[in-house]
């Protein structure tokens, strides 16, 4: 799995889209979650998704956008409206945070990961079980490790060196890859896990 991580907008739609866009068309992730508190992800989404399919882009209406299509459009518009609507779908891979808690629990790999917004509400059994905590309020893009855990933050959506982390366990050990605001790749860091001592008994 490609797992996309989004830093918080803060007020800046136009980078959380330009974000959102490069890691589900650029970096091909299978999910992308927003780690920010606001609601700038949904805002996002139903603007992106107006500007595909037009004023009603629930699933509902799709049934009306395929009847009229079918009724009256030519090869071409049938083309289109299907492109359209695989696009809106995609967008169903972008997700944020629960909106009560802040936080995600994931299974990556063999690994567990804390998914939260602000790191300072991590408790003792967050850092006790999972080997990967990620969290969005931060000033700046971070990836270090501390004795046996990462930690990760994409540092806002638009930051010049950052905004937006994938991380990828299709390789072993996982990488984390960080992007920029022009979806350049800045860096790709190998989340290698602690070694425990080895004991070896002989009979």
């Amino acid at each position: 799995m490609r797992l996309g991580l989004i830093g918080p907008a803060n007020g800046d739609l136009t980078a959380l889209a330009r974000t959102a866009e490069s890691l589900l068309n650029g970096a091909r992730v299978t999910r992308a979650v927003y780690l920010g508190a606001d609601d700038a992800l949904e805002e996002t989404v139903g603007l992106w998704a107006e500007s595909l399919v037009g004023p009603d882009p629930s699933d509902a209406g799709v049934w009306e956008r395929a009847f009229e299509v079918a009724a009256a459009g030519n090869p071409a518009q049938i083309d289109a409206f299907l492109r359209a609507e695989r696009g809106r779908l995609r967008l169903k891979s972008l997700e944020r945070l629960s909106p009560l808690e802040l936080r995600s629990v994931e299974m990556f790999g063999d690994r567990v990961a804390v998914l939260i917004h602000d790191k300072a509400l991590l408790d003792e059994e967050d850092i006790f079980s999972a080997s990967l905590l990620i969290y969005g309020k931060s000033d700046a893009p971070l990836v270090k490790r501390i004795g046996p855990r990462w930690f990760l933050t994409p540092g806002p959506a638009g930051t010049a060196g950052g905004g937006a982390i994938v991380l990828d366990d299709s390789v072993d050990p996982i990488t984390a890859t960080l992007y920029g605001a022009d979806g350049q790749v800045v860096r790709t860091e190998s989340l290698a896990a602690a070694r425990g001592a080895k004991v070896s008994v002989q009979g």
